[in-house]
């Protein structure tokens, strides 16, 4: 009943505030504009006439594009804004983590829970390489490198060459 009686009241408001602003809309328009007398008026009154009427039209055209590119202007500001705060309400701080060192074990524990007892030893399941010595293989010598360059020289040393790669393949 409250609530019914509430929108009525309301209803009633809106009705009158309507009727105001049509009143207030009618009297403006009567001052602004006054009505025009074209009876008995010869052809150069009425050219007259008709010279002030576009004048007073571009008058109010320049206004109206001028008012326009305002509302333009500020809706492009707004807008902006709007990204500008949407962008700092996206961003914020992350804090530093720390680097923290768990074993194997205490992982499983805190990912499986306490009743889970797996013991992970991955050093266990490691395979040992042994270290080869490569330099004990090959041994060096060591001699008088002009001899060397002069007898790869020429045909001969390309042919000792092309021997020497294709005999340890052989074997």
């Amino acid at each position: 009943m409250l609530k019914s009686l509430m929108l009525a009241k309301a209803k009633e408001c809106w009705e009158q505030e309507h009727e105001e602003r049509e009143a207030e809309k009618e009297r403006y328009l009567a001052e602004r504009i006054p009505t025009l007398q074209t009876r008995g008026l010869s052809l150069s009154a009425l050219q007259d006439l008709c010279r002030e009427l576009h004048a007073k039209v571009e008058v109010v055209d320049e206004e109206r594009y001028d008012i326009e590119a305002k509302c333009l202007h500020n809706t492009r500001e707004i807008k902006d804004l709007k990204l500008k705060v949407l962008d700092l309400r996206g961003k914020f701080k992350r804090p530093a983590l720390r680097r923290v060192r768990v074993s194997a074990d205490a992982m499983l524990r805190a990912l499986l829970g306490s009743k889970h007892k797996v013991s992970m030893d991955l050093r266990a399941n490691l395979k040992s390489v042994k270290k080869e010595d490569t330099e004990k293989e090959r041994p060096v010598e060591v001699g008088d490198w002009r001899k060397n360059v002069e007898a790869m020289s020429g045909m001969e040393g390309r042919k000792k060459m092309f021997d020497a790669a294709k005999s340890p393949t052989s074997q």
